[in-house]
Protein backbone atom coordinates (compact mmCIF):
# COMPACT_ATOMS: atom_id res chain seq x y z
CA UNK A 1 0.00 0.00 0.00
CA UNK A 2 1.32 3.26 -0.70
CA UNK A 3 0.11 6.45 1.29
CA UNK A 4 -0.77 9.76 -0.32
CA UNK A 5 -0.87 13.30 0.95
CA UNK A 6 -2.02 16.00 -0.85
CA UNK A 7 -1.11 19.57 -0.30
CA UNK A 8 -1.45 23.38 -2.80
CA UNK A 9 -5.20 23.92 -1.93
CA UNK A 10 -6.79 26.99 -1.30
CA UNK A 11 -8.93 29.80 -2.23
CA UNK A 12 -8.05 31.44 -5.58
CA UNK A 13 -9.68 34.29 -7.63
CA UNK A 14 -11.08 33.36 -11.14
CA UNK A 15 -8.48 33.33 -13.03
CA UNK A 16 -5.97 32.54 -11.08
CA UNK A 17 -3.78 29.76 -10.85
CA UNK A 18 -2.51 26.85 -8.55
CA UNK A 19 -0.47 23.86 -8.77
CA UNK A 20 -1.74 20.92 -6.45
CA UNK A 21 1.18 18.68 -5.37
CA UNK A 22 0.80 14.68 -3.78
CA UNK A 23 3.59 13.22 -2.03
CA UNK A 24 3.52 9.31 -2.17
CA UNK A 25 5.56 7.05 0.44
CA UNK A 26 5.39 3.26 1.44
CA UNK A 27 6.13 1.80 -1.65
CA UNK A 28 8.60 2.77 -4.72
CA UNK A 29 6.53 5.42 -6.63
CA UNK A 30 7.62 3.57 -9.85
CA UNK A 31 5.50 1.27 -9.40
CA UNK A 32 2.40 3.41 -10.32
CA UNK A 33 0.32 5.37 -12.33
CA UNK A 34 -0.88 8.12 -10.83
CA UNK A 35 -4.47 10.06 -11.02
CA UNK A 36 -6.32 13.70 -9.92
CA UNK A 37 -9.70 13.09 -9.03
CA UNK A 38 -11.69 15.97 -7.43
CA UNK A 39 -15.33 15.76 -6.05
CA UNK A 40 -18.34 18.39 -5.25
CA UNK A 41 -20.43 17.39 -2.46
CA UNK A 42 -23.39 15.83 -3.61
CA UNK A 43 -21.85 15.28 -6.93
CA UNK A 44 -19.93 11.98 -7.97
CA UNK A 45 -16.12 11.85 -7.81
CA UNK A 46 -14.49 12.65 -11.33
CA UNK A 47 -11.19 12.14 -12.91
CA UNK A 48 -9.16 15.31 -13.87
CA UNK A 49 -5.88 13.97 -15.06
CA UNK A 50 -4.04 10.60 -15.03
CA UNK A 51 -0.19 10.16 -15.54
CA UNK A 52 1.41 6.77 -16.64
CA UNK A 53 4.62 5.10 -15.01
CA UNK A 54 6.60 6.65 -17.36
CA UNK A 55 5.07 10.07 -17.04
CA UNK A 56 5.04 9.20 -21.60
CA UNK A 57 1.51 8.96 -21.02
CA UNK A 58 -1.27 11.74 -19.62
CA UNK A 59 -5.30 12.23 -20.25
CA UNK A 60 -7.02 14.76 -19.41
CA UNK A 61 -10.78 15.57 -18.96
CA UNK A 62 -12.35 17.50 -21.45
CA UNK A 63 -13.74 20.50 -18.69
CA UNK A 64 -10.08 20.78 -17.41
CA UNK A 65 -7.65 20.28 -21.11
CA UNK A 66 -5.93 22.98 -21.84
CA UNK A 67 -6.32 24.66 -18.29
CA UNK A 68 -4.14 21.85 -16.09
CA UNK A 69 -1.01 19.82 -16.79
CA UNK A 70 -0.04 16.72 -14.61
CA UNK A 71 3.84 15.95 -13.93
CA UNK A 72 5.76 13.72 -11.45
CA UNK A 73 9.09 13.77 -10.30
CA UNK A 74 10.69 10.29 -9.22
CA UNK A 75 13.25 12.15 -7.11
CA UNK A 76 10.73 13.35 -4.75
CA UNK A 77 8.26 10.91 -5.21
CA UNK A 78 5.76 13.36 -6.14
CA UNK A 79 2.80 14.38 -8.65
CA UNK A 80 1.78 17.59 -9.33
CA UNK A 81 -1.02 19.41 -10.91
CA UNK A 82 -0.63 22.55 -12.17
CA UNK A 83 -3.65 24.54 -12.86
CA UNK A 84 -4.50 27.51 -14.23
CA UNK A 85 -7.36 29.87 -15.74
CA UNK A 86 -9.10 28.54 -12.65
CA UNK A 87 -13.20 28.96 -12.57
CA UNK A 88 -15.39 28.37 -9.95
CA UNK A 89 -17.01 25.80 -11.79
CA UNK A 90 -13.10 24.17 -10.90
CA UNK A 91 -14.21 24.04 -6.74
CA UNK A 92 -13.96 21.04 -5.29
CA UNK A 93 -11.95 18.82 -3.17
CA UNK A 94 -8.42 17.23 -5.25
CA UNK A 95 -7.56 14.36 -4.54
CA UNK A 96 -4.35 12.16 -5.94
CA UNK A 97 -4.83 8.28 -6.43
CA UNK A 98 -2.24 5.21 -7.61
CA UNK A 99 -2.62 2.43 -9.93
CA UNK A 100 0.03 -0.24 -9.27
CA UNK A 101 0.11 -0.76 -13.38
CA UNK A 102 1.71 -3.90 -15.49
CA UNK A 103 2.56 -1.50 -18.06
CA UNK A 104 4.95 1.53 -17.86
CA UNK A 105 2.72 3.74 -20.28
CA UNK A 106 -0.57 2.77 -18.70
CA UNK A 107 -2.26 6.30 -17.58
CA UNK A 108 -6.23 4.42 -16.62
CA UNK A 109 -9.06 6.68 -15.80
CA UNK A 110 -11.28 4.43 -14.16
CA UNK A 111 -12.15 3.85 -10.42
CA UNK A 112 -11.39 0.29 -10.57
CA UNK A 113 -7.59 0.65 -11.61
CA UNK A 114 -7.10 2.55 -8.44
CA UNK A 115 -6.60 1.22 -4.48
CA UNK A 116 -4.75 3.98 -2.83
CA UNK A 117 -5.90 7.44 -2.43
CA UNK A 118 -5.15 10.47 -0.58
CA UNK A 119 -7.20 12.39 1.88
CA UNK A 120 -7.67 15.28 -0.30
CA UNK A 121 -7.16 19.23 -0.64
CA UNK A 122 -9.32 22.27 -0.80
CA UNK A 123 -9.69 24.42 -3.71
CA UNK A 124 -11.76 27.07 -3.47
CA UNK A 125 -12.27 29.16 -6.64
CA UNK A 126 -14.56 32.50 -6.33
CA UNK A 127 -15.97 34.79 -8.97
Amino acid sequence: QVQLVESGGGLVQAGGSLTLSCAASGRPFSDYAMAWLRQVPGKEREFVATISRSGRTTWYADPVKGRVTISRDSAKNTVYLQMSSLKPDDTAVYSCAASRTIHDDAAPYYANAYYDWGRGTQVTVSS
